[in-house]
């Protein structure tokens, strides 16, 4: 089960597009065409929405719903028939695009709230495999990839977390640890690193930074192949999709292209991949690109970061890849017809969710925008999507 923000931004983006005049009335609704949602979600949805903690994500997503209702790119003004939510399920095959709702069988729509993440995969499947194949798989032989490309490092960093932990919390070796063992380090990793420790994981996130960036290069030899694994990186497949969502200070609404759109729009210079500082192994890359209907230089710039999963010692390490760029920045990322900032109505954070009135005097995390079509009104109701001469738009 997707936890409580994801259930809220998803469900609710899909919400938006079937034309109710309000977020409550289209919960209320239950509509049948919220295709894989079971009465229990559709009870914990209410739940959440009438304890007040996540309003802002309530009304964006809604928001977004009704821009992609109305947007001539998109639904122009078509109610759907049937949604499909992937929720928390796999991929059975493939997948290039990280696709959470699927509209008419023909739609595909990303959502994508408060996030940089680009994917989230093993250190071999990127560095080696070049994202090429399903997302998220793991290397079969479970191969450590700070133990394969910095292992005097790793060993250094172990044995001084040893010395300094005791001989009670961890073996000899490395190699002996088994999954009690790597919880009981991580449990004792949690607060930091001992002082005696730390200059060795500085060394080893430099080794492992260098060795992984020096990986990746080799498999990238030619243009054309940097080409692709710029396309991989950003998640387009041989379909379109849209990304509905929100950043920092503003919502997203996006067309994916394709490589096919990507080409006849723009070209590569270069992609460039190197080894950055940090408090941890990081391997950073940019993009050169030329639009050709402009001429004008362009440039998307990210980074991967590699860690463990679950704490330090705890798991294998993974590979995040994040796009530090603006997502509106991007080649290749066409913003659908209407999504200019209006102005901004600040709203309050609370740690990892958006928080109601009694969290007042904390820090927003992001704005929502002031009354207009599509977008959530003074009364707090959620936004009014486009109307027809008899109510809502596809009714």
């Amino acid at each position: 089960m997707p936890d409580r923000r994801t259930l809220v931004t998803e469900l609710v983006t899909g919400l938006g597009m079937l034309g109710y005049r309000s977020l409550d009335e289209a919960l209320d609704a239950r509509p049948a065409a919220m295709a894989d949602v079971t009465p229990g979600i559709w009870d914990q949805l209410q739940g959440l929405r009438s304890g007040g903690w996540f309003d802002p994500e309530f009304e964006a997503a809604f928001a977004n719903g009704a821009a992609f209702l109305s947007s001539p790119e998109a639904l122009r003004r078509r109610r759907p028939l049937r949604i499909d939510w992937k929720g928390s399920q796999r991929a059975p095959g493939d997948e290039v695009a990280p696709i959470d709702l699927r509209v008419d069988h023909v739609y595909l729509v990303s959502c994508k709230y408060l996030s940089r993440i680009l994917c989230n995969v093993s250190p071999a499947h990127l560095f080696d495999d070049l994202l090429v194949g399903r997302h998220g798989r793991r290397r079969a032989d479970g191969l450590d990839w700070y133990q394969e490309v910095a292992g005097p490092a790793y060993r250094n960093l172990y044995l001084a977390v040893r010395r300094a932990l005791g001989p009670e919390v961890a073996p000899p070796e490395i190699g002996g640890l088994d999954a009690a063992g790597r919880r009981r380090l991580a449990g004792a990793l949690r607060a930091g690193w001992p002082d005696e420790a730390e200059d060795r994981y500085l060394e080893l996130a430099r080794t492992v930074s260098e060795a992984s960036a020096v990986r990746w290069r080799a498999g990238l030899a030619t243009l054309e192949e940097r080409q692709a694994m710029l396309w991989r990186l950003l998640r387009m497949g041989s379909a379109p999709y849209f990304v509905l969502g929100a950043a920092a200070d503003h919502l997203l609404r996006l067309r994916i292209a394709t490589p096919w759109d990507w080409r006849q729009r723009f070209r590569l210079v270069d992609l460039q991949l190197a080894a950055q500082p940090g408090g941890q192994p990081r391997v950073g890359w940019a993009a050169q690109v030329r639009d050709k209907d402009t001429g004008e230089p362009l440039e998307v710039v990210g980074h991967v970061e590699v860690r463990w999963s679950h704490g330090r010692f705890a798991g294998p390490p993974e590979a995040k890849v994040y796009l530090d760029s603006s997502h509106r920045q991007v080649p290749g990322y066409f913003p659908l017809d209407g999504s200019a900032d209006p102005a901004p109505r600040r709203l309050r954070a609370h740690g990892n969710r958006l928080a109601g009135p009694e969290a007042a005097g904390t820090t927003a995390d992001y704005r929502l925008f002031g009354p207009e079509v599509g977008r959530p009104g003074p009364s707090g109701g959620g936004p009014r999507p486009p109307q027809g001469p008899s109510g809502p738009v596809g009714g």
